[in-house]
């Protein structure tokens, strides 16, 4: 049995899919009371045959009540946004991650995966390739208390041998998205928003989420312990994954390059006025990590040794397309 938290968030949502297909028994510690997107969620786990254990991996008593049986965990739950107080980010990724160790530790599993993100390098130099072995420097919340957790979670490998191994996603977009790169490059678009910056030249590091829960899947079967897989697509320039959005959607290519100071004094604008909504802005400051950078990605090392392999931008994004079109964001051409 495998213990999966965060199965009813965008990667979990995949993750889980992929377990149940593969014929594997599975167990998602899921918030009695969830959020109103993640209600869906639960419909879909249950169809899919997935058991239920009500909790909270910021509770320790029901972490360890959930990991009663399981011989396997796959640690998905994160807290993920552009903007926020430190706090939160910390309750979750980093007390929500001692709490699962703990109970991982207390059961004797066999595996435990975290899944951590490429996201923790912080703001890479141009030219730079981030490996598993590039020196991290996280630059917001989400970041950094990522980072935390992937010590805590290595530590308790040096510390007690619990078996553990760290995966590093890239920028996940695909079904059941809605945030991030889905909505920039996907779902703004196809609203009408249609904004570049410096002509699209930088470089993101897409990987298709399908991709990532199958390399998150090999690694609880390959992976060798205390050690960090990248689990990244082909970097791409921001120009090239738009072209490829427009053509496979039907849409013209035209986006306005929007100069990058008129960005930030957008989006330090849309700050202020969150200071007092407490809402999270359209276009938060932190951004300016993801769309001013480049994010030149390996994935070298799990292509070698757990076998993984990501499909091409352009059949993710067909196939993400296709999702759409489905919900009716898209008109069928």
């Amino acid at each position: 049995m495998i213990l999966v938290t965060g199965a009813t968030g965008f990667l979990g949502h995949n993750l889980c899919e992929q377990l149940i297909g593969q014929g594997d028994q599975v167990r998602a510690l899921v918030r009695r009371r969830p959020r109103r997107d993640a209600r869906h969620a639960l419909d879909f786990l249950r169809n899919l045959g997935v058991e239920l254990a009500w909790g909270d991996i910021r509770d320790a008593d029901s972490v360890q009540q959930a990991i009663q049986g399981c011989d396997r965990v796959i640690h998905a739950a994160a807290k993920f946004r552009m903007w926020g107080p430190y706090h939160e980010f910390h309750a979750t990724n980093v007390q929500g991650t001692l709490n699962v160790l703990r109970a991982a530790r207390q059961a004797h599993v066999q595996r435990f995966v975290h899944v951590s993100t490429v996201a923790v390098a912080g703001r890479p130099p141009a030219g730079s390739v981030l490996d598993e072995d590039y020196p991290c420097a996280p630059h917001d919340a989400y970041q950094r208390t990522k980072l935390e957790a992937e010590r805590l979670v290595l530590s308790f490998y040096a510390q007690y041998e619990l078996p553990v191994i760290i995966v590093r996603p890239g920028a996940l977009y695909g079904p059941w998205g809605h945030y991030a790169f889905n909505r920039l490059f996907f779902e703004d678009f196809l609203r009408g928003w249609r904004v570049q910056v410096h002509r699209g030249r930088h470089i993101t590091f897409p990987v298709y989420v399908k991709d990532a829960a199958w390399g998150i899947a090999l690694a609880l079967r390959r992976g060798r312990v205390g050690q960090i897989y990248n689990l990244s697509g082909e970097s791409i320039t921001h120009r090239e994954a738009n072209l490829i959005v427009s053509r496979l959607s039907g849409k013209s290519s035209w986006r306005f390059n929007a100069p990058a100071r008129l960005m930030i004094a957008f989006a330090a604008l849309l700050e202020g006025i969150a200071f007092f909504t407490r809402r999270e802005p359209w276009y938060p400051l932190n951004l300016a990590t993801y769309v001013f950078y480049d994010w030149q990605v390996s994935s070298e090392k799990a292509q070698r040794e757990l076998g993984f392999r990501a499909r091409s931008f352009e059949e993710g994004a067909q196939e993400t397309l296709e999702w759409y079109r489905a919900m009716g964001l898209l008109a069928r051409g």
